[in-house]
């Protein structure tokens, strides 16, 4: 297939001279993120879904609150839903009056669906059923909607809890997610549990009842309406647990009756409901079996062709290929046989056109072809950009086929809207969620390219000091991504595990590596790791920093290395096997032993399909090997340990195990950070803000501080407290403490002075 390939790039200002505040952790927990956009079918507005971080002075700790907002192709943006609020799974109804979402309020039991129009207005609830809704999809004609809820829990099992048999049933506790479908229009009470007569509620005044449950085997994760015929695209996996929904979801087509014709069965009384009473029942099911992991789905606007992304087969690490159903009346098509990135999000712009956005190394492009005629290349939407292009995703596309939106973001500013119409030359930036990033201070951020020691071609991302002076090495943050199927882009790079511009406004540089194994280079770069855990895949990772040595930036005896999941099972790594590599580590969600950590994971198909590819069983010396627990006596790195304690993905036993062995051992400084109610990663306010400070506090005191005993184990969040009566600390010491090379002792000694939002303030 031929297609065109273009960078996004859009033009942005200079940065102003008023730029002069240094980033603190204070800064990163209050950034705001947009995390879903959709434009209107008629490409003149675009509705974004907001995240704001709770302000932990004033509210109760929690995750992000998600509001409702729109804006206009002008960059005029209105509120519409905010406040305490989960906003989330945004779309327009197919008329496009009206933007549709799922939200909890007040009254509400359970998470349901809303509509709101345009032109402003109250909140109108459409749907809502006695479990949380947790996706949707309106039907071409907008008649019709089918959603994706768990069976609710009967009356009878309730009483049980209540009396206290609350035991839980390890993964077979865990309920499917069905699919339900409704008439839009219907009004009426919805109908009782299974099993449970006296279930039935009746919903509020502008929702819709009488939703019926499709018959289908196994959970839903994903469901799209076919535009033009009554059938669904429905994602299934045989099973609820999340290694089967990782692994094993197929595509089904799904025909229904149409619910114009309810059927009854001949000699039932006319007052029984007919078997679809409130929606269509089921007809047929086709698995058109994809061959790999599952991303995006989307119909064709003429409904006759369905597009995917999916993996190469079984064995791929990561969805990434476009596929196409239909095309001609035939079967599978693959889009990207040459495609060296990854697909991420794809948007119809004609019965016959088909647009995706890919990454491609540290970048992200967007290209086009002809469905019907792949080799034909399509119109040209973009031109090449210069390299600090925006890194884009989520792309949807206006019914007027050449308007589009994107999410992007570039290495100084998060997640906005973007918008490119038919008279842009260039995307255009809509959103500007955080206007005080425009007095901070921001260090230089560029793509760096080096060889591993086998001769593979690698990059990563490099985010120099805020201040170096000429010829001087300075202290390195090494900080190592997850999966290992993800990757760096070359955008926002600063957030809760990163510290990016936090690190360099002290003094430090901090390195982003795609090590092989990595996505965004193609199949078979991604499929590199496999088989050979923490083998070249971590020696890239040594090979980068020596490049950077090479270049006479790093100071090598500097080194501290970061990361999560696969990211901090490489810092465990690096703290034992190449511990003489490093002199300071911070572990997050890690794994450090995989004999335990195989029978604890709850992704195990996952380990052995895409990783390892042989069970623990069947090398036992493999597996032990790739542990850095093997290696204990190696350890001489300080490390600083943190997880969630309800971690399911991996176990915190992980961290625990490391550490009581490094601590018993006692040749190296080990603390272990448990944070309760948290996950594979941290989620609430609190949580994120206390891991962000740890992370710097440690680096700091064992790169550019005295080393030696751990740092304080209680640490000042930075949250307002009275000045001191008095102080002895003259103003000039106060000036001279206040840059970036301040160390943590005077830092805490100059806190009563500078107070929360201080330029200089790291908050301890």
């Amino acid at each position: 297939m031929r297609t065109l390939s273009l960078v996004l790039t859009v033009l942005l200002p200079h940065a102003a001279s008023a730029q002069d505040t240094l980033w603190t952790p204070q800064h990163v927990a209050k950034l705001r993120f947009v995390t879903e956009a959709v434009i209107s079918p008629d490409g003149k507005l675009v509705a974004y879904v907001l995240g704001v971080p709770r302000d932990l002075t004033k509210e109760k700790d929690g995750g992000a609150w998600t509001e409702l907002h729109v804006v206009d192709t002008k960059g005029n943006s209105t509120p519409f839903v905010t406040g305490s609020v989960n906003v989330g799974s945004i779309t327009w109804t197919p008329d496009g009056k009206q933007i549709a979402f799922l939200t909890k309020r007040e009254k509400d039991a359970t998470r349901s669906l809303y509509v709101i129009s345009p032109k402003g207005g109250e909140a109108r609830k459409l749907l809502s059923h006695a479990a949380d809704i947790q996706g949707y999809s309106f039907s071409g004609d907008g008649k019709q909607i089918a959603f994706l809820a768990t069976e609710p829990t009967s009356s009878a099992k309730k009483k049980l809890n209540e009396q206290g048999f609350t035991q839980e049933i390890y993964e077979e506790d865990q309920p499917f997610v069905r699919v339900w479908i409704t008439d839009s229009t219907s009004r009426g009470r919805q109908p009782p549990v299974p099993g449970d007569a006296k279930a039935g509620s009746t919903p509020g005044a502008d929702a819709p009842g009488s939703a019926r449950m499709l018959n289908l085997k196994g959970s839903a994760s994903e469901l799209h309406f076919n535009p033009k015929e009554n059938k669904l695209a429905v994602a299934l996996a045989p099973s609820p647990g999340i290694d089967d929904h990782i692994m094993f979801r197929k595509v089904h087509i799904v025909e229904l009756t149409s619910p114009a014709s309810p059927r009854r069965k001949p000699g039932v009384d006319a007052k029984t409901p007919p078997a679809n009473a409130g929606g269509s029942v089921v007809v047929k099911t086709t698995n058109l079996n994809n061959p790999g992991k599952l991303g995006q789905l989307a119909w064709s606007p003429d409904g006759k062709k369905l597009a995917m992304i999916t993996g190469a087969d079984k064995h791929d690490p990561k969805e990434g290929r476009l596929w196409i159903h239909g095309i001609k009346g035939g079967d599978w098509q693959n889009m990207t046989t040459k495609l060296k990135g990854h697909v991420e999000s794809i948007a119809w712009n004609g019965p016959e056109n088909i647009q995706y956005q890919f990454s491609e190394g540290v970048w992200t492009r967007f290209d086009g072809g002809y469905a019907m005629r792949p080799d034909e290349a399509p119109p040209k939407i973009y031109e090449f950009g210069p390299p600090d292009a925006t890194i884009i995703s989520s792309t949807t596309c206006s019914s007027s086929a050449w308007h589009f939106s994107f999410i992007g973001q570039t290495p100084t500013h998060p997640p906005e809207v973007f918008i490119k119409t038919k008279d842009d030359k260039l995307p255009r930036r809509l959103t500007d969620s955080n206007p005080w990033l425009k007095n901070m201070k921001f260090a230089k951020q560029e793509v760096i390219k080096y060889k591993a020691k086998d001769g593979l071609e690698l990059e990563g991302i490099l985010i120099h000091p805020l201040s170096r002076k000429a010829g001087e090495r300075v202290p390195l943050v090494l900080t190592v991504h997850g999966g290992p199927e993800a990757h760096y882009s070359n955008g926002w790079l600063t957030m809760y595990h990163s510290l990016g511009q936090v690190a360099a406004a002290r003094g430090m540089a901090v390195f982003y590596p795609n090590y092989r194994g990595s996505t965004g280079y193609g199949v078979k770069f991604s499929m590199m790791g496999q088989k050979e855990a923490a083998g070249k895949e971590f020696d890239d990772l040594i090979d980068g920093v020596d490049h950077l040595v090479k270049m006479g930036l790093v100071d090598e005896k500097k080194v501290g290395i970061t990361g999560g999941s696969y990211g901090g099972y490489a810092t465990a790594w690096g703290a034992t096997y190449y511990s003489h590599r490093f002199a300071a580590g911070v572990m997050f969600v890690g794994l450090s032993n995989w004999l335990s950590c195989a029978g604890t994971t709850d992704i195990p198909q996952e380990m052995f399909l895409v990783h390892h590819r042989k069970w623990l069983w069947e090398d036992w010396e493999y597996f032990k090997k790739a542990s850095p627990i093997s290696y204990l006596e190696k350890h001489k790195t300080p490390l600083l340990i943190m997880h969630g304690k309800n971690d399911p993905r991996v176990n915190p036993g992980q961290s625990l195990e490391l550490y009581r062995h490094l601590k018993v051992r006692n040749q190296a400084p080990v603390r272990l950070v448990l944070y309760p109610g948290e996950g594979h990663g941290n989620r609430r306010a609190a949580s994120r803000l206390d891991y962000n400070i740890r992370l710097l506090q440690w680096m700091e005191h064992y790169l550019k501080g005295p080393g030696g005993k751990m740092p304080a184990r209680d640490i000042d969040y930075g949250f307002p407290r009275p000045a001191p009566k008095t102080t002895n600390m003259s103003w000039d010491t106060r000036r001279r403490i206040s840059g970036p090379g301040a160390s943590a002792t005077e830092v805490r000694g100059l806190t009563p002075w500078l107070g929360r939002g201080c330029p200089c303030c790291i908050g301890w």
